[in-house]
């Protein structure tokens, strides 16, 4: 039967006057007696006072099923089941006098469950039935069950007693709680004093960065973390959930997030990173962050300083440990933990033994099962321990990245702003962008620190040569990082590691690899090891391979079986001083030609001996070309000592193709490659010509050398030539928008220039920019997208927009309300030309197909160029015949159907421009009509047809003659006797 249906069966009008009389009338009160008043005591059929009993009962209930089968539509049930239904009913009802709970229980429970109570409480009453009976009768249950609850809050007692259940009720909870605060450990008043103390303890102690190995006399050695941290990115597999059977598991993705984050979506993290590339940092960044913020208490514990008491400590041992002079209260580090707020940051896996680091890991593993709810952070090199190390616990993999283009300018900005230097910043960010292997060093904190050091050191200039940087960069990380910090001396001491590496780095040299398979190199170690005393005796190939892997800093382990050196530059360094040592000079300059071998040789001639030195660089001249030429010129600032012969013929050598000497020498230049960006001049001492070519060059080399192209063209940001200007604005397109607009367009003085709108990110920068009053977009731009990016409209007052089909309704130009020249070239969909007499244009240029309707009604033109043909049969039936023109220029085929008939109409011309147009004698007639004609632009052609009729027009100075031939311009003199005439 359908719902709708028994439920009309089982109306309110049937259910509720028998569920009134299975109760007795409540008293006043809330029925508090000494026992509560169960439900057996408030049925008619139970109570004192019975009023209602099993036989009366079965009555009602037999009347409530006979008139549900009487009633109108579809019946319940069959008619001879009426008698059973009625007695199950019965039976469910009499069970309320059963029932062990009062009305306020009974509410609670709801109506559903006080009925599943009912068919329990009426056992086997349902046997034999069919169905739809047994369906009848449940939903007649908890039809009536609803009723009787309906009716228990209704009865004056219910209330009453409803507030002292809830009273008792929140008793015991009150006890309950009271119970578990005294069983459970909380923090209490010395706790949270003592933290007050430790957390700006915390945020003191670690705010600050130091460079291990420096020992330079003016530069600082620590300075403010929060002034000089640099947010890095950290990379790991993108975490998918466990694909089910039979479905295909969702393929491996690389995310990138920043490093500081690495915590907020995974409570367990492992972070790997190569030496010096801020683990630490980061370390110390998270302890700064949670004890300023207050959500966690952190726990800085370099392992390298746990490890020389033997036993890894317990949290009581946490503080004292890492020499911490504050005293907490006892056991205040395990009820912090025990809570699940902690921040445990484990530093330097790496830097233990390796038969400390199991040791370690149970240690690390047996707190955090212990704690749980705490996050937890272990830092190591890439190599020190095996990949998915900790996976099975639930920690997630993460590794830092080499620092990029824009990360090392914000650390060199931090860095000598903390080092109260701001003198030295611009020097040495020209020197990181023009000098590239200087650039490829400044991959991490580490390294940028050392060259911002060093060039502070040197009072803003770095060393002549660039090896006493690398030598010290060697120093420091091949021994001095690890000693400074407290470490175990390293088994193998500088030299020896030093020897080594440079074999290692010779032989990728010489395979033009960058790449080394482990056996190769193990074969390399071993064929050494007789010839390194100090390296001999810890063990053997593989085992020396492995330490120098994990303790140098410059090798690393991109793949599995696989090594590299950290930095290229590193590889040619060491490989340069190895050839050198042996005496390989012939190889090194047999490579000359090879690009990838530059760095090699200005690293060989900063290693050799004078003498040597002499010999290299002349083979470089030899070959006399020019890139040759310009490396032989780079190579002199690593040359210390050197004949001064041989430095005066390469400098004179080099003087011939910097600066270049025209613009076809300046592209040649930039043909040599990134090398020449590092040599190229700044404006001091350039002429206007000499400086503009040398921009030339810069932008030609933006495509391999962008960084550098864009430090040199910073240089010239403030030079007054118009040349150099618009060659900076020219260039736009190859950088990136953004970054070139406020490093060199913004710094330009706009007088005569023209800024160029070419893509979305370009109209970006433009909003960034202080105005342009002299702007062009070429391409498809909405005006809703040009007017945005200019927030100031008023301050354009030239406007030329180019090959744009989405300029369809000219209105939204008048937002410029302070333009006067306007150029629309190929919009083919532009209309309403009419409308711009609102914006008092002096200037209109059209080329294209722009409707000209409406062109009339420019009155205050003084400039029309028209590049398209004008319609009607006089210049009058289109042109504005009530504007000043001072200058009129035809296209091809602009004046072909009207001529210049009615051109004498505007007797203020000065200019006209006929380039394309074959005049008549009626022409002519028209332009000898013009009192103020001073300048002509004319095809020579239609002069040379029409000179004998062409009247004389001595009021003409300037007459300019377009025609690729030879021609013969006698006998134009008498046609225009006080002309300058020019053939273009």
């Amino acid at each position: 039967m359908e719902p709708t249906v028994l439920g009309g069966k089982l109306a309110s009008s049937l259910v509720a006057p028998l569920v009134k009389k299975l109760f007795v009338t409540g008293g006043p009160g809330a029925g508090l007696v000494d026992r509560p008043v169960r439900l057996t005591r408030l049925v008619s059929f139970r109570g004192e006072q019975r009023t209602l009993g099993e036989r009366e009962v079965r009555g009602l209930a037999g009347r409530l099923v006979g008139a549900a089968l009487d009633s109108p539509g579809e019946r319940p049930f069959p008619r001879d089941e009426e008698t059973a239904v009625a007695d199950a009913l019965a039976a469910r009802l009499l069970a309320l006098g059963d029932l062990d709970m009062d009305d306020v229980q009974a509410v609670r429970l709801g109506h559903r469950e006080l009925a599943k109570r009912l068919r329990l409480g009426a056992g086997t009453a349902t046997t034999g039935l069919s169905a739809d009976a047994c369906y009848f009768l449940d939903s007649a249950t908890e039809w009536a069950c609803l009723h009787i609850l309906e009716f228990f809050t209704r009865r004056s007692t219910f209330v009453a007693r409803t507030l002292v259940d809830q009273t008792r009720g929140q008793a015991e909870l009150i006890a309950k709680v009271d119970e578990l605060i005294a069983r459970v450990p909380r923090p209490d008043a010395r706790d949270t004093a003592f933290e007050r103390r430790y957390l700006p303890y915390a945020a003191e102690q670690y705010n600050h960065i130091t460079i291990y190995g420096v020992d330079l006399r003016d530069a600082p050695d620590r300075w403010p973390l929060e002034v000089a941290y640099l947010s890095l990115e950290a990379t790991g597999d993108e975490e998918h959930a466990a694909a089910l059977p039979g479905e295909r598991a969702e393929p491996e993705h690389s995310v990138r997030l920043p490093a500081e984050d690495a915590l907020r979506t995974h409570d367990r993290v492992l972070l790997r990173g190569d030496a010096g590339s801020g683990k630490t940092t980061l370390v110390q960044w998270l302890a700064v962050t949670a004890a300023r913020d207050g959500d966690r208490v952190p726990y800085v514990l370099p392992l390298r300083t746990l490890v020389r008491a033997g036993t890894l400590p317990a949290p009581t041992a946490f503080l004292t440990a890492v020499g911490c002079p504050l005293t907490p209260p006892e056991g205040w580090a395990e009820r912090v933990l025990t809570a699940g707020r902690g921040l445990v940051l484990v530093d330097g896996l790496d830097e233990i033994p390796a038969a400390e680091r199991h040791r370690t890991r149970d240690w690390l593993l047996a707190l955090i099962r212990a704690y749980p709810g705490n996050r937890w952070l272990l830092t190591s090199r890439p190599t020190a321990v095996r990949p998915d190390w900790l996976a099975g616990e639930g920690f997630r993999e993460l590794a830092l990245t080499p620092m990029r283009q824009a990360d090392v300018t914000t650390f060199v900005r931090r860095w000598h702003t903390a080092a109260h230097a701001p003198e030295y910043e611009a020097r040495l960010l020209d020197s990181l962008h023009t000098k590239r292997d200087l650039a490829r060093l400044a991959t991490n904190p580490l390294m940028c620190g050392l060259i911002c050091a060093l060039h502070r050191e040197r009072r803003g200039y770095l060393p002549t040569g660039r090896k006493e940087l690398y030598d010290a960069a060697l120093t420091m990380l091949l021994a001095r990082r690890d000693r400074e910090r407290g470490m175990k001396a390293v088994d193998l001491g500088e030299e020896a590691q030093l020897e080594l590496l440079q074999r290692l780095a010779y032989a990728l040299v010489l395979s033009g690899r960058t790449e080394m398979d482990v056996a190769t190199a193990e074969g390399i170690v071993e064929r050494a090891l007789p010839s390194v005393a100090s390296a001999a005796g810890r063990g053997d190939a593989a085992t020396v391979l492995r330490e120098l892997l994990l303790r140098s800093g410059l090798l690393r382990r991109p793949a599995e079986g696989v090594l590299e050196f950290v930095h290229r530059t590193f590889q040619d360094y060491l490989g340069a001083r190895y050839a050198v040592e042996e005496g390989h000079l012939d190889v090194i300059a047999g490579h000359a030609a090879d690009a990838q071998w530059e760095d090699v040789i200005r690293m060989a001639v900063a290693h050799a001996r004078p003498g040597e030195r002499g010999v290299l660089l002349r083979r470089l001249l030899t070959a006399d070309t020019p890139r040759l030429t310009l490396l032989a010129l780079a190579c002199l600032e690593h040359a210390t000592a050197l004949d001064p012969a041989v430095r005066a013929e390469v400098e004179a050598r080099a003087g011939a193709l910097i600066p270049p000497g025209s613009l076809e020498d300046a592209r040649a230049l930039a043909q040599a490659g990134p090398l020449v960006v590092e040599l190229l001049p700044g404006p001091e001492r350039l002429t206007d010509t000499q400086a503009h070519r040398v921009t030339v060059t810069a932008s030609l080399l933006a495509e391999n050398a962008p960084s550098g192209a864009l430090a040199v063209l910073r240089r010239f940001r403030e030079h007054p030539s118009l040349h150099v200007r618009r060659q900076l604005v020219g260039t736009w397109a190859r950088f990136e928008a953004r970054q070139y607009a406020t490093e060199v367009l913004d710094h330009l003085d706009r007088t005569g220039l023209f800024l160029t709108c070419q893509t979305p990110a370009q109209r970006t920068a433009v909003t960034a920019m202080r105005p342009w009053n002299q702007l062009r977009f070429d391409g498809p731009h909405a005006m809703t997208d040009v007017l945005a990016c200019v927030p100031e409209p008023g301050t354009v007052r030239e406007l030329f927009v180019a090959y744009n089909p989405e300029l369809t309704d000219l209105d939204p130009l008048l937002a410029f309300d302070s333009l006067r020249r306007l150029t629309l070239r190929e919009c083919t969909s532009a209309r309403g030309v009419g409308r711009l007499s609102a914006l008092r244009l002096e200037s209109l240029t059209l080329y294209g197909s722009t409707d000209l309707a409406g062109l009339k009604e420019l009155d205050s033109l003084q400039a029309l160029i028209i590049g398209q043909q004008l319609p009607g049969t006089r210049l009058t039936d289109s042109l504005p015949v009530g504007a000043p023109l001072r200058h009129l220029y035809f296209g091809r085929d602009s004046a072909e159907g009207t001529g210049l008939r009615g051109l004498s109409h505007w007797a203020t011309l000065e200019h006209l421009g006929l380039p394309n147009h074959r005049a008549t004698a009626s022409d002519w007639a028209e332009i000898s009509l013009l009192p103020r004609l001073t300048s002509l632009k004319l095809d020579f052609s239609g002069l040379d047809d029409s000179r004998d009729v062409l009247p004389a027009l001595p009021g003409v100075r300037t007459v300019q003659i377009l025609d690729a031939r030879p021609v013969d311009t006698t006998g134009l003199a008498a046609l225009f006797p006080h002309a300058e005439i020019e053939l273009i």
